[in-house]
């Protein structure tokens, strides 16, 4: 599929329609809740369904709610309706090739960014889409499967001693979106060593092999700057603090996201000119070959010109030329010959044409 488009499936619909893709297969729901707070134990449940009443307790100060299975129109439905969602959030989340955004409704803050990943088998950026609805008491987040990289976030809310399980949603919320920003780094990682074996292939022997690869890097550069570029909008709107959902001690945190990202996009950029000097040294390096080789070929032909002067002079058929009835007229041919071809090779050498 697409990675850069894909058609929205509620094109000619009303807007807040939501429109199954028969193309996309079905992925399994997964519903997992941890509620914990500062004098609370942590609690961690998976859930089956969405109850009558959701799992959300005011003497509760956080509840994280992550569905896994954003696919799912059912969920969302049922979850729009119990927390008077409105269905362009919906929309959003169920399309999941949404640019990076930011919407405020005053009740619950709407954030919606993509996850990296590196295939190692494909050699390619692989991207999910990460929705988060953040509420005075809970966070929501919506991922497409059940593959992230909360897992270091999961491990300090069980251990119960970090700062995390002290704060409020809106410091698990940055806690979430430092984990996604930090996983950019090992995507840049991976770019770079593929940028590292390029350059060297560049230097020792490049072919058309070559060339495919620093246009499949560029490819994976565009798709990488796709993804970060508006999420630099979405944390300086965030820490600029305007929502009342984020308490002012979590923006100082929220800075430090933004600078990882500003870092993130300096890296990106620096990495397109690199891609875009490689696809002109591999231009400059075919361009030299062929060079070197058509060098050859007229040095081959500038030395056999005379040769074939004189060959063609001596072989053209008439009665009386003197040096036919000579006894060593052949050898004095030959003599020739290997003088000029002796000469040309020295005045070639002393010229420095090869």
């Amino acid at each position: 599929m697409n990675r850069f488009f894909r058609k929205p499936q509620s094109l000619g619909h009303p807007p807040g329609s939501l429109i199954a893709d028969e193309a996309e297969p079905p992925k399994p729901l997964n519903l997992t809740l941890i509620q914990y707070g500062p004098e609370i134990p942590v609690k961690e449940s998976q859930l089956k369904n969405l109850n009558n009443d959701l799992p959300f307790k005011e003497n509760v100060p956080v509840s994280w709610l992550n569905i896994d299975g954003s696919h799912q129109i059912k969920i969302l439905e049922e979850l729009g309706a119990k927390l008077d969602i409105h269905p362009l959030i919906l929309e959003d989340i169920h399309n999941t090739n949404q640019r990076p955004k930011l919407e405020d409704y005053a009740r619950y803050l709407f954030l919606e960014l993509n996850m990296l990943s590196w295939d190692e088998e494909q050699s390619q950026v692989e991207a999910e889409q990460i929705s988060l609805l953040l509420g005075k008491t809970y966070l929501i987040t919506f991922q497409e499967s059940e593959k992230d990289v909360f897992d270091a976030v999961r491990k300090r809310i069980r251990e119960g001693k970090s700062r995390l399980t002290n704060g409020g949603p809106d410091y698990l919320a940055y806690s979430l979106l430092d984990a996604v920003v930090d996983h950019y780094f090992i995507v840049l990682e991976n770019i770079g060593e593929q940028i590292e074996f390029l350059e060297d292939e560049l230097v020792k022997d490049p072919d058309p092999d070559t060339l495919h690869a620093i246009h499949d890097l560029k490819r994976e550069l565009i798709f990488l700057r796709k993804s970060v570029w508006p999420l630099r909008e979405v944390i300086s709107a965030l820490e600029r603090g305007d929502s009342h959902l984020f308490q002012q001690s979590t923006l100082a945190y929220l800075r430090d996201v933004y600078d990882h990202v500003i870092q993130i996009i300096d890296t990106v950029e620096t990495f397109r000119e690199m891609a875009s000097g490689m696809l002109d040294i591999y231009l400059s390096s075919v361009s030299n070959r062929m060079n070197e080789v058509m060098k050859v070929l007229t040095m081959i032909a500038t030395v056999f010109i005379p040769l074939s002067f004189i060959v063609g002079l001596y072989g053209m058929n008439f009665q009386y030329m003197p040096e036919l009835d000579w006894k060593w007229g052949y050898f004095m041919v030959w003599g020739v010959i290997i003088a000029v071809v002796v000469g040309m090779v020295i005045y070639f050498r002393r010229k420095k044409w090869f």
